[in-house]
């Protein structure tokens, strides 16, 4: 079992980003996650930097392996460019580069004006969109006329010796299920064990299976808690409300039915030792090969000093 960090990019200025990575390489974190958002979920998070810049500046501060956790390469940006992308991330990460895709959110593919697609759509995008960046990596001109996308006599130049792998994120039977036909791994957000399940049952058979969960460390939990609720109160929106939103001031509304104490379900607060190993534990016995942590709030030093002295240790 692999533990990360996750650099969360709606929250960080990318100069914070890239001290956190410093840091969680110090600390002895073995890998990265970084999400991708032209949005925060609520302003309250403050950042959104473009994330291919912040990747190519990762590889000059450390040497962690790094997944998008994730990009939707189906409507804000083309699957050809997101492929170019994603092929000069692998070569600047020396093959430490992992494309995490999924089928987003209206709060970020929304910004041209077109339709929010249904989510089966969003899916018959996702695979398709796969399918021209996995073309694109062979290095020959393409030319795809598909249902979705266009490509014209298009050539990557730029590419790593090995393509990098792409992992699908999924939620519901149908995305586990195109993630287990389609992509080299799995990413999860959820300690669900029946979806890792489904996943490995649907053909994923042994392949790696990746999961995040969030931290506030503070000096109790009710100061976690506190900070969790300023920062990230959507993580307590419901359903399908995460993926159809299309503004943080909407998930900000949404987030006046949420309740301070209903962060706990999602967030370990405080800086207890025991707690974090807790919900480590319940992703691996889920299943999960790789959990990663992400801080909210000013404390991820905290963090970092927490996992190096007790956690991980404690984990090997």
């Amino acid at each position: 079992m692999r533990i990360g960090y996750f650099l969360s990019s709606e929250e960080y200025t990318p100069a914070e980003l890239l001290e956190q990575a410093r840091g969680a390489e110090r600390a002895g974190f073995e890998a990265l996650w970084i999400s991708d958002h032209y949005h925060p979920w609520v302003d309250a998070q403050g950042q959104s930097a473009f994330v291919w810049s912040t990747i190519g500046a990762l590889s000059q501060v450390c040497r962690l392996p790094v997944t998008t956790a994730v990009t939707c390469p189906t409507v804000r940006i083309h699957p050809a460019v997101i492929a170019q992308a994603a092929a000069t991330s692998a070569v600047l990460h020396e093959g430490r580069f992992v494309l995490g895709v999924g089928t987003g959110e209206a709060l970020n593919e929304h910004i041209f004006g077109d339709a929010w697609p249904q989510a089966d759509v969003r899916l018959e995008m996702l695979e398709e969109a796969v399918e021209v960046i996995r073309a694109l990596w062979t290095g020959d001109f393409v030319n795809h006329h598909g249902k979705h996308y266009t490509v014209e006599h298009a050539r990557i130049y730029t590419r790593p010796d090995t393509p990098p792998p792409i992992y699908v994120s999924g939620f519901g039977p149908k995305s586990i299920e195109l993630a287990a036909r389609i992509g080299d791994g799995y990413v999860s957000t959820m300690p669900d064990a029946d979806m890792v399940r489904r996943f490995r049952d649907s053909g994923g058979g042994d392949k790696p299976c990746q999961a995040g969960f969030k931290a506030a460390y503070a000096d109790s939990e009710d100061e976690g808690v506190r900070i969790a609720y300023e920062r990230w109160p959507n993580a307590g929106v419901p359903g399908e409300l995460s993926q159809v939103l299309p503004s943080p001031r909407h998930f900000e509304q949404a987030a006046q039915l949420v309740q301070p104490e209903m962060m706990k379900e999602s967030f370990v607060c405080g800086r207890d030792a025991d707690a974090h190993l807790e919900m480590i534990d319940k992703y691996a016995k889920a299943g999960f090969d790789e959990i990663y942590v992400a801080n909210t709030g000013p404390h991820w030093q905290g963090l970092f000093d927490l996992y190096e002295r007790e956690v991980l240790p404690r984990l090997r």
